[in-house]
């Protein structure tokens, strides 16, 4: 049986990933994205499902750089899920999101760091004077809500809170109506061609100069192959220097494709092919 390691507790919107992956495999939650998949390498697990990037935030840096710097899994597919992110309170007492005036103030709120920045506006106008309180991710923010002295609230999906038992104050909350995270599943090897694939790849330079990420890129311009996009992340070995994380249409099996990354691979101190993958419908 298919076994699929994710940033757990139950509740997460990468259970949520996991389950529209594979809905018949075991899933198995892990406290941390490294964890999961260090699960994988170690076989564990089949395969790992962890988030990489949000339409609002953009990058989930954790996930970036252990796939620049410290794992040979591959990406096999992603998934782009839609995000509704709920206002969540204890069960049967504590806050009171009417913000009435018989309620306490609001002291604390609990959440993932990811979850908080696509609700900001929200928590802004909401509870000004409230203190966020980061969560290992959204459905432990439920958990530790539970368990606060304080007065209380948690930003969480809304499966989470149904899973704890507690009451949904709130359905929406983040700042834009288009929240969606994109999810990678890892393996051991990535996809076959399909025909409607990308590819994502990370390299570095030994030296910086006018032209240098250009000529680079110019590999793929050259040859018609659609830059989907570009980021960078420290490389870690000296300050001012990065690895440049492109995704570009098409397969590495495609000749074209082949060729394009031979190029720039020619041009580059170090060299990743991250994986090759269908892309999201």
């Amino acid at each position: 049986m298919t076994t699929l390691a994710y940033l757990g507790p139950k509740g997460t919107y990468s259970e949520q990933a996991a389950l529209d992956h594979a809905p018949a495999a075991r899933r198995v939650p892990y406290p941390s994205i490294s964890a999961a998949i260090r699960a994988a390498e170690r076989g564990e697990a089949t395969e790992a499902v962890v988030p990489i990037e949000n339409s609002l935030e953009g990058a989930v840096t954790s996930t970036a750089d252990l796939l620049i710097h410290e794992t040979d899994l591959k990406i096999k597919r992603e998934l782009v899920l839609p995000v509704r992110h709920c206002l969540v309170l204890p069960p049967a007492s504590g806050a009171d999101a009417g913000a009435g005036t018989e309620s306490p103030p609001v002291e604390v709120v609990h959440s993932h760091p990811q979850a908080m920045a696509q609700c900001r506006g929200y928590l802004e106008r909401r509870f000004p004077g409230a203190a966020l309180e980061a969560s290992s991710s959204t459905a432990a923010a439920v958990e530790d809500m539970m368990r606060s002295k304080r007065n209380a609230v948690a930003i969480s999906s809304r499966r989470a809170a149904e899973l704890c038992g507690a009451r949904i104050a709130a359905v929406g909350i983040e700042d834009a109506p288009n929240n969606r995270t994109r999810f990678v599943v890892l393996a051991p090897s990535d996809a076959d061609p399909t025909g409607r694939d990308k590819t994502s790849i990370c390299f570095d330079f030994d030296h910086d100069g006018p032209g240098t990420l250009h000529r680079a890129l110019g590999e793929l311009a050259s040859r018609g192959i659609n830059m989907l996009k570009i980021e960078s992340r420290p490389d870690k070995r000296s300050h001012g220097r990065y690895f440049f994380v492109v995704d570009m249409e098409g397969h590495r099996k495609d000749p074209v494709v082949r060729d394009a990354l031979a190029g720039i691979a020619g041009q580059a101190a170090a060299f990743k092919v991250l994986g090759s993958y269908p892309t999201s419908s």
